[in-house]
């Protein structure tokens, strides 16, 4: 997975009822755009994200 200062990202939830969390990643830590990426979800969290096989990334323009 890589990913770019800006690209939103969604992650499903495992559990059914249960929502998506979107957020925008902030920093891109790993080599050549691979994770861990600091993310700020769209409630206000901030948080060092190492994505699974639920995360989409949405890259920006």
């Amino acid at each position: 997975m890589h990913a770019t200062v800006g690209a939103r990202l969604v992650v499903h939830s495992p559990h059914v009822g249960e929502s998506e969390q979107h957020g925008t990643v902030l920093e891109v830590r790993g080599d050549d755009g691979g994770p861990p990426y600091l993310v700020r979800y769209d409630d206000g969290r901030e948080s060092l994200l190492f994505p699974g096989a639920d995360c989409e990334i949405e890259h920006a323009g």
